[in-house]
């Protein structure tokens, strides 16, 4: 926002129903279009037809009511791909890498692949640090992959082969459904199919679930796989995890905070990567260095759900490092959901007509006009996002959501992102984390707490803490559209509006 203050207060937007996603498109003006376009999100499809009018036929691979980082893309998206004459995504590691995937198994080697985030800088948006604490007592734990790999849709495999210690383990995923994935089980030995891939300079998290107390020694190896089948090994070392017992003297134990087991492509080394609690700043250790801690606190049951009878018996004692956000939740360092700052939005849109007039020079000048339009429309917007949120009293000013998606949003406009909520999978929150979440929404004195309708599964213990304290539970809109809201503006306004009336401001 231009001479915006750097404190202003959170989302919003206001426009005509010119950017309304929902209108569409007669089958005879998408034959008449100049471009077939497939987007990853609805949110980017929307800007894209500002800025392509009707000569852009766009469709997007992750439908209302989705989510991009855990859609898995179907027989139809691919085909949708494959006619397409560009395809743009967000990047940052926002989509689910299945997607982009599929976008570089099936779209044409000629069709450009444009993730616009990933050089948003240069076209006037900003791109900001991932934050991650969700003040678990015990240590989160990942897996990461850093270093390059050549080739588009490249991915790095971790493979499990070799297991030390008194019991089993299982390494598995709990998608937004509640539902069990695993990727290392130990119990009939290892093979390739204990194993998983990310994509460069990823992250994702994880569960892992060990049947006895002692002390293990996990050995990884990684590899790289590139869309023509090429494979290449690079780099393998042991773990230590210390089980309901001693850690051995003279260790550097990691007990809590957050943590990944890391493979580097680009040098071959394997190693703990770990974010140190006081500083802030990622240390490297040696899988020979470090002593990963589960301590007796760990101590779980086997659920009682058939889906989780590959842990054993229910009710069997498991010691386990929990995934703590449901889904894939595959991201990097950076925080992908520019978008949420609409200044950031006016940088999508300045990218997406510099690529379309690339794609179609005979179409540049009603890409320049049409974007021109929307970037008026966009600078308005931001300027009332900033006048909505300013009513919010300063001591309100804070966001407790579902999701880590609102940190553009806060940084833009004055806001606090308090703390987002999200339950550990398979698992009913301790009394002292129901507390800790009740002390939270006291101490910062907020009127209100705010769930994403396509999360609403996860926001169970929110809307039952906030209940507790009296507070409201309000709606807000991160990664995607719903029945109610169909484009970028309806949804942003929605969000300024919903602050506003929730926290203490004045509604439009």
């Amino acid at each position: 926002m231009r001479g915006r203050p750097t404190h202003v207060a959170a989302v919003v937007l206001t426009a005509a129903c010119v950017l309304v996603a929902g209108c569409g498109r007669s089958e005879s003006d998408a034959s008449e279009a100049e471009l077939k376009v497939s987007t990853t999100t609805a949110i980017i499809a929307d800007l894209v037809r500002q800025v392509g009018g009707d000569r852009v036929d766009v469709t997007s691979i992750v439908p209302h009511h989705g989510d991009p980082h855990s859609y898995e893309p179907s027989p139809g998206d691919a085909a949708k791909v494959a006619r397409a004459d560009l395809v743009f995504g967000n990047g940052l590691l926002l989509e689910e890498p299945g997607i982009m995937k599929m976008v570089h198994s099936n779209a044409r080697k000629s069709t450009p692949k444009i993730e616009i985030a990933e050089k948003l800088e240069q076209y006037g948006g900003t791109v900001m640090k991932l934050e991650e604490d969700l003040g678990l007592d015990v240590l989160w734990l990942g897996w990461a992959v850093e270093g390059e790999v050549a080739g588009d849709g490249s991915q790095v495999r971790t493979t499990a082969t070799g297991l030390e210690g008194p019991g089993d383990l299982r390494v598995y995923l709990t998608d937004t459904l509640g539902r069990p994935k695993v990727y290392v089980d130990s119990r009939d030995g290892f093979d390739d199919s204990d194993s998983f891939t990310l994509p460069p300079e990823a992250h994702t998290h994880v569960n892992w679930a060990f049947s006895e107390p002692g002390t293990y020694r996990l050995t990884v190896e990684g590899r790289t796989e590139t869309l023509d089948g090429r494979t290449e090994e690079f780099g393998s070392g042991t773990f230590t995890f210390a089980v309901g017992t001693d850690a051995p003297e003279g260790a550097t134990v990691l007990d809590g905070g957050h943590a990944d087991l890391a493979l580097n492509a680009g040098t071959g080394k394997v190693y703990v990567r770990a974010d140190d609690e006081k500083s802030g700043e990622r240390r490297r250790f040696a899988p020979d260095e470090v002593v990963l801690n589960v301590p007796d606190r760990a101590r779980e049951s086997v659920p009682e759900e058939s889906a989780y009878s590959f842990l054993g018996e229910a009710g069997d004692p498991l010691w386990v490092l929990p995934q703590a956000v449901l889904g894939k939740h595959v991201h990097g360092d950076l925080d992908p959901h520019a978008w949420e700052d609409v200044s950031n939005a006016e940088a999508y849109v300045r990218r997406i007509q510099a690529e379309l007039a690339k794609a179609d020079p005979a179409g540049a000048k009603t890409y320049a006009k049409n974007a021109s339009a929307s970037l008026k429309r966009l600078g308005a917007l931001d300027e009332e996002v900033g006048r909505t949120l300013a009513t919010i009293p300063e001591r309100n000013r804070k966001l407790i959501t579902t999701h880590d998606a609102f940190g553009y949003l806060a940084k833009a406009y004055g806001m606090e992102v308090a703390g987002f909520v999200v339950p550990v999978p398979n698992q009913e929150p301790s009394a002292a984390e129901v507390e800790r979440l009740g002390d939270t929404i006291r101490e910062k004195r907020v009127p209100a707490v705010f769930v994403e309708p396509n999360l609403a599964a996860r926001a169970n213990v929110l809307e039952r803490v906030a209940q507790d304290e009296g507070v409201d539970v309000c709606t807000i809109y991160g990664d995607s559209f719903d029945d109610k809201v169909h484009d970028y503006v309806s949804m942003m306004r929605h969000n300024a509006t919903e602050l506003a009336k929730c926290l203490g401001g004045t509604a439009g």
